[in-house]
């Protein structure tokens, strides 16, 4: 890994695509300006609305969203993680992952869509897209409801990517309750989890840093970890505090929870190497 800056990007999205798109460009040039060489955007950046719409507004991974995002990254010559964006399932995708799975999972319907996570390159190339894997199904009497399951289908595989600067691991929002996951990546060499989200108030308020140092610390990586914030269209609002983090699971950057903000930090190669290297935690697992 080199050193690098990378910024965490949060936003309060809404059911209006191009205000939603022109507000991620104008806090990606800021990143830029900041000197950021990688941003990551929140979960679902580009459309967020009444889960009954969900299906009418997804789209293809090179739909206008990814073309957006592809623009911004070759003007600012920046990697981007577009968050996540709602992906048609009807549609094939191109880029170093390949295939689908056009089968329905979980008793989701066939007409569901996938929550998928795209990494740009500098020169507006998508390097990588991942599908979210695990489907946020809950029911808290009073205080939050809500079946991704309706209207999602899971993604079937693990994503790593290299970069110029460093190996990203991909994740997504409820992923961050997956250990598993993040330690599959970490195998494979991640060394920044990236974790784009729309995480909760009420679950947010509870576990969100402790979950986020948590995956830093037993991966010893950084975790970069934009969230949405505000009333959502589904009738609760999300938590904000976006975060960077670094391997020894000191929060760098905290947002608070009720404006647009850009997070910016150096993510130093050496903290990195000097944390693996005195407490080699991965050379001693037994399991």
């Amino acid at each position: 890994m080199e050193t690098l800056k990378a910024s965490a990007v949060q936003m309060k999205s809404g059911p209006d695509r191009s205000s939603n798109l022109e507000c991620a460009g104008q806090l990606l040039r800021q990143a830029a300006r900041e000197g950021a060489q990688l941003a990551v955007l929140p979960e679902i950046f580009s459309w967020r609305g009444p889960q009954a719409d969900e299906l009418a507004n997804a789209e293809t991974i090179t739909g206008p969203s990814s073309q957006a995002v592809a623009a911004l990254a070759a003007e600012l010559k920046i990697y981007i993680v577009a968050g996540s964006l709602l992906e048609s399932a009807d549609t094939e995708a191109t880029g170093s992952n390949t295939g689908i799975n056009k089968q329905p999972a979980n008793d989701a319907p066939p007409e569901a869509c996938y929550n998928t996570s795209l990494l740009f390159g500098p020169g507006g190339e998508l390097l990588a897209f991942y599908r979210k894997i695990h489907l946020f199904d809950v029911d808290m009497p009073g205080s939050l409801s809500f079946r991704e399951t309706d209207t999602r289908l899971p993604g079937d595989r693990a994503v790593v990517a290299t970069t110029g600067p460093a190996v990203l691991g991909l994740s997504v929002c409820y992923d961050l309750r997956f250990p598993e996951l993040y330690r599959e990546l970490t195998a494979r060499g991640a060394e920044i989890l990236t974790v784009p989200s729309a995480f909760t108030y009420p679950t947010g308020q509870a576990h969100w840093k402790l979950l986020l140092r948590a995956r830093a610390v037993e991966n010893q990586a950084w975790v970069i970890a934009p969230n949405q914030y505000g009333e959502a269209g589904y009738g609760f609002a999300d938590y904000g505090h976006s975060m960077i983090i670094d391997p020894w699971g000191r929060v760098l950057a905290e947002a608070g929870d009720d404006e647009d903000m850009v997070l910016t930090c150096e993510l130093d190669a050496a903290v990195l190497d000097k944390v693996r290297r005195e407490l080699p935690s991965a050379d001693h697992r037994r399991m």
